[in-house]
């Protein structure tokens, strides 16, 4: 089916959404057929100018109005593009209309959620329909959880075939929270019970649907606070959506090896900041757990409101990835700058251009980014300066 446009940036007026449209226009390849996409026609021709500023071309760009309250216009959104790009979060309350409308045109989709609710919410409503189409339908296109995700990737293709591994990631990680993402964690703390639940039937029907052969063992690693000598400092498990992906890709990648276990864990430094790494995620999630206390919590930061360019500037991330296997240890490192707005606008578009671009294989249905785009993905965030390196 002839589609008007290669790529659609659904939210486009968002912080995240704005950054992935200056990637978009200042990286995208000559004769991108490209689009901006949102509520407010207003706002979009804010973003398109200030787009034009710096790359004159975008001055003719396409504007589409779609609001996820119309159905009507999320679908002919879906009709018109090859790949959709979504920025538009809490996705669990924003998300589940495009999802449905690209699921049912065979579009591809991509978003950089780290909302583990939302991603078996969507598994379970659309991954069968998405896979009849031939959508491919990847959540966590950002810093959750390309680093993880690619990164085991990595680590596991440098080692012999065929091998038990036992995988742990140490994330380092500084940089500044925007409204959006504050806004999505709060919806996340406050659903965790229906977050369990949502979980245990996406297994059920996963275990149905991709049963992991007989004679493989896919396992996490639920580890616990401790002092880690290779880092110089103590580590908690983290708390993210990360490993989940990681193990999903591990389970559907036969190269993970016959036995494949994964700990995931954040590098706090001293035990004090350990101490209070935890009790910090800990008196957030109590509040938030409340509806009161959630909507409390919001007003701390508003949607739209993120870092400037010069603490953006001054943020990074790096994720040491350690297997080790009966003969043999290997230390892997992914790291890049600001992880949670200008390196997951340059993944999140990456990605969909790989998409787009690259002859990319994979069938429908929900996928992860490993299983989809792999290393073709990888060699694109190598040439945009992430870096991938034996250590």
């Amino acid at each position: 089916m002839a589609r008007s446009y290669d790529i659609v940036l659904f939210g486009a007026t968002g912080f995240a959404g704005e950054l992935t449209a200056e990637y978009l226009a200042a990286h995208g390849p000559e004769g991108l057929r490209w689009a901006l996409a949102g509520r407010s026609p207003a706002k979009l021709a804010g973003v398109r100018e200030r787009l034009a500023r710096a790359s004159p071309a975008c001055a003719e760009l396409p504007l589409i109005g779609a609001d996820v309250s119309d159905p009507g216009s999320v679908r002919e959104l879906a009709a018109a593009a090859r790949v959709i790009v979504s920025t538009v979060g809490p996705y669990v309350r924003y998300g589940e209309p495009l999802v449905s409308a690209c699921a049912a045109a065979g579009t591809d989709y991509v978003d950089l959620t780290g909302e583990p609710e939302f991603v078996d919410t969507m598994y379970l409503r659309y991954h069968q329909l998405a896979a009849s189409t031939g959508a491919r339908l990847i959540h966590s296109c950002g810093f959750d959880s390309i680093p993880a995700d690619l990164g085991a990737l990595f680590t596991v293709g440098r080692l012999p075939e065929g091998v038990p591994v036992t995988l742990s990631c140490f994330a380092r990680v500084s940089g500044t929270i925007s409204g959006g993402t504050w806004h999505s964690t709060l919806e996340i703390l406050g659903r965790l019970e229906r977050a369990r639940r949502v979980a245990r039937e996406r297994h059920e029907l996963e275990r149905w649907l991709n049963p992991i052969a007989s004679d493989r063992v896919v396992r996490g690693i639920l580890g616990r606070p401790r002092y880690e000598d290779l880092e110089h400092g103590w580590i908690v498990p983290a708390p993210t959506i990360d490993p989940q992906n990681v193990l999903r890709s591990a389970r559907a990648l036969d190269r993970y090896g016959p036995e494949f276990s994964y700990g995931h864990y954040l590098v706090t430094g001293s035990l004090p900041a350990t101490v209070g790494v935890m009790a910090g995620v800990g008196g957030v999630a109590a509040v938030a757990h409340l509806r009161v206390g959630r909507n409390l919590l919001r007003k701390l930061h508003s949607p739209g409101e993120g870092p400037d360019p010069a603490k953006r500037a001054r943020s990074f991330f790096r994720l040491r990835f350690v297997a080790e296997t009966p003969d043999q240890r290997l230390i892997t490192e992914v790291s890049g700058g600001d992880p949670g707005y200008g390196e997951t606008a340059k993944m999140l578009a990456e990605s969909a251009l790989c998409l787009a671009f690259d002859g990319i294989e994979a069938g429908g249905g929900q996928v992860t980014s490993a299983v989809a785009l792999g290393d073709k993905l990888i060699e694109r965030l190598l040439r945009a300066g992430i870096q991938f390196v034996v250590v």
